[in-house]
């Protein structure tokens, strides 16, 4: 069990990452290269990683301490974490340089919910009890 809550946190680590970084170079492409020097691929990647390999041991401790309703009880602490973390782009103080600072908002907030869409994306891959019957 504890295997396969790690390969799935790596695999939604991995899947939010390129959606990470497909959505930032999309993003400088349509409003300029402003913003590379603070997310970039390389921190892209770590923290969706790290993101995702939290999740993975808060899912593993989740089932752990609530059994049949851990699921419920992770998935809105997941969703919880994500939605607080959106506070951190807004502490980030910008170089005085960057013309536009308010695009970085626009940038780095929908990324902070990439890893839960990755979690719920691929989950039902790892844990077919998730898939219901229609």
């Amino acid at each position: 069990m504890l295997k396969k809550i790690f390969f799935l946190g790596i695999s939604a680590g991995i899947f939010s990452a390129v959606a990470s970084i497909v959505y930032s170079r999309v993003y400088i492409f349509a409003l300029g290269d402003q913003f590379s020097k603070i997310i970039n691929p390389a921190s892209l990647t770590g923290i969706n990683l790290l993101g995702c390999l939290l999740a993975a041991l808060g899912y593993w401790i989740s089932k752990r301490l609530f059994g049949t309703k851990a699921e419920i009880v992770f998935n809105i602490s997941f969703t919880l974490v994500s939605f607080a973390s959106i506070v951190v782009p807004f502490a980030v103080t910008l170089p005085y340089n960057i013309k536009n600072p308010e695009y970085f908002y626009g940038l780095a907030v929908p990324m902070h919910f990439f890893p839960a869409l990755g979690w719920f994306t691929l989950r039902p891959f790892f844990f077919k009890e998730a898939v219901s019957e229609v």
